[in-house]
């Protein structure tokens, strides 16, 4: 039994695919990059930021799980969308390109903290302007890294991907069940 340190429904609903019990504790940090910081390190410290949150916040009776997904492309993380206008410039970047999904999971206790990253690439085809416009009416990009979820409507803009298909929806699920074993080895 952990707590999932996650206000994603997206994360709950992955981490019961591979029944592993949980209950979810809110959590909310500052997601914020730091002058200098790569985006492998930022992606890793705003997971294990959670979990150390949700560990704080929580009973202290078992180990809380924490995770964060960021985009890059260009060397530039594309985060969740302030606006329309903003939504629509990540998707045009992101268009007939490939980009990489990074998703960094953490697992702390009192005693021990463990972390993991997952890089994904994914393919998109060349979008319109109406598919583009289509898409931020859905609602769909609002919460999204880059603005889109893989998971729904644009699944349909992926002509590709190498990697941890449920690392890109938000939570890696070979990684997660391999960490979590882990931890309960130590």
């Amino acid at each position: 039994m952990i707590y999932l340190a996650s206000n994603s429904p997206r994360r709950a609903e992955l981490l019961g695919q591979i029944a592993v019990p949980f209950s979810l504790l809110k959590v909310s940090i500052e997601e914020k990059i730091k002058e200098g910081e790569s985006a492998e390190n930022y992606v890793l410290r705003l997971a294990l930021e959670k979990a150390q949150a949700g560990f704080a916040s929580s009973n202290k009776d078992r180990p809380v799980l924490g995770a964060d997904t960021i985009v890059v492309i260009d060397q530039q993380i594309l985060e969740k969308p302030a606006d329309q206008v903003h939504a629509k410039k990540m998707l045009q970047l992101l268009s007939g390109r490939t980009h990489q999904v990074f998703t960094a999971i953490a697992l702390v206790d009192s005693e021990f903290s463990k972390t993991r990253l997952v890089k994904t690439a994914v393919s998109f085809k060349v979008l319109s302007e109406q598919e583009i416009a289509e898409y931020w009416l859905s609602g769909e990009p609002l919460d999204k890294a880059a603005g889109y979820g893989i998971q729904g409507l644009a699944g349909k803009f992926v002509t590709n991907i190498s990697g941890s298909y449920s690392a890109v929806v938000g939570l890696p699920l070979y990684e997660t069940e391999q960490l979590i074993k882990e931890f309960y080895r130590d």
